[in-house]
């Protein structure tokens, strides 16, 4: 099985039920009443499909080699440590900056100093509006 988008709806499948099966422990309630199983089984429920989707598109497109690129793979397990550490034992705002600095070592475009900035920015935004207004409790500062 030499085939990347197969291999990549199986995985996507494989996860989905891996989450999605152990929601049927929790009450699902229903929409108006969520119980704790239903944002689970809803977001295992849509990577099912789009795993199902994947495999079945798989059989229509040419197939393409697996390879992998395990420098990049290092990188972006590498940066996800650093974003751990490092928030850690500084705070949650330099582990978003770590973590974009080292991760995008691993694409294909040119390094962009300015365009790591931009990323910086957004997810700096994004954990503000998860700190004041969903009130989850994260060290940014």
């Amino acid at each position: 099985m030499n085939d990347r988008n197969l291999l990549r709806g199986l995985f996507l499948s494989a996860v989905a039920l891996a989450f999605g099966l152990p929601a049927f422990r929790y009450p699902i309630g229903d929409f108006s009443r969520a119980g704790p199983g239903l944002f689970p089984l809803m977001v295992s429920s849509l990577l099912l499909l789009i795993g199902v989707i994947s495999i079945i598109r798989s059989r229509f497109v040419e197939r393409h080699a697996i390879d992998f690129q395990w420098r990049n793979i290092a990188l972006v397990i590498g940066s996800l440590c650093a974003f751990a550490l490092v928030s850690e034992f500084v705070n949650m705002i330099a582990g978003i900056f770590a973590l974009v600095f080292c991760a995008s070592f691993a694409g294909k475009t040119p390094y962009s100093v300015v365009r790591n900035l931009k990323i910086v920015a957004g997810l700096v935004l994004v954990a503000f509006a998860f700190q004041k207004f969903l009130g989850v409790n994260l060290p940014l500062y």
